[in-house]
């Protein structure tokens, strides 16, 4: 069994406890392998909030992959942002800020797409794409092969393409072809799965809404992703599901399930 559980843009500093403890008591009753936080974990990079995000993750008793969003870079502390834009992330969260997971089920490749000269908008480079298609081919066929970034690589609305991650388009075409199945990320608070077309072999982006955060957009609720893979799903399918927070039950309920099929194992398939 391997389920993996991504929280997203958390944005400690403008978290909710309710919702903080809904997330706690989803943890507890679905009992994932892995935690994934796809950035934006903290609102304004603060110690106090890292602190925060840090203390649920315990609560949570789980490996956590963390990657950084551009929020969790300091803002106003110039001083800090040019020399040390990670340090609060590092001292909460591990030096390595692009952490990998590896089981026999799971391959979990995480990217640091901020960049402390860029405000809001991430990037991926040369080196990274490389590095990460060369570890995607090198994985076990029964791994899930998911690739973790803050920023999109696809987006349903047209005023969200200028937030697409920089340097998408090459690394899709090269991630898809090295074997990459799912692409996880954050940054803009609208949870959905697009497959992903005109690559080498079927891939989908999975975007996360906002975690805890008030910072919902659009009347979308807060929400979580939840990965299944394995003894966990049907033989050789994902299903990626989506649960929202409800005000009125004070809990995240499933609302969406994305049944995906890895062109390894046979026709890909995407049903609602």
């Amino acid at each position: 069994m391997s389920v993996l559980l991504q929280i997203s843009d958390a944005h400690f500093g403008t978290e909710q406890a309710s919702v903080v403890e809904a997330l706690v008591a989803l943890s507890q009753q679905q009992r994932p392998d892995v935690l994934v936080l796809s950035g934006d974990i903290t609102q304004r990079a603060r110690a106090s909030e890292f602190h925060a995000a840090r203390a649920l993750v315990n609560r949570l008793g789980k490996p956590v992959l963390a990657i950084p969003g551009n929020h969790d870079i300091p803002l106003f502390n110039l001083g800090s942002r040019l020399l040390h834009p990670y340090a609060r992330h590092c001292e909460a969260f591990g030096d390595e800020l692009e952490p990998v997971h590896t089981s026999p089920e799971l391959l979990v490749l995480c990217i640091n797409t901020t960049r402390w000269y860029r405000h809001k908008n991430g990037e991926v480079s040369p080196a990274q794409i490389e590095r990460v298609s060369k570890r995607l081919a090198s994985a076990e066929p029964g791994q899930l092969r998911v690739v973790v970034v803050h920023h999109p690589v696809a987006v349903l609305r047209a005023v969200d393409v200028q937030n697409l991650l920089r340097g998408h388009a090459a690394a899709l075409q090269l991630w898809a072809a090295a074997g990459a199945d799912l692409v996880l990320g954050g940054h803009i608070h609208l949870p959905y799965v697009i497959a992903l077309p005109d690559l080498a072999r079927p891939m989908w982006a999975v975007q996360a809404g906002t975690a805890v955060s008030s910072r919902v957009r659009d009347g979308v609720p807060n929400s979580v992703n939840l990965l299944r893979w394995g003894s966990d799903a049907p033989a050789g399918r994902c299903l990626i599901e989506r649960w929202d927070y409800t005000a009125a039950s004070q809990a995240f309920v499933r609302t969406a399930v994305t049944d995906v099929q890895p062109a390894r194992t046979g026709t890909p398939a995407d049903v609602d």
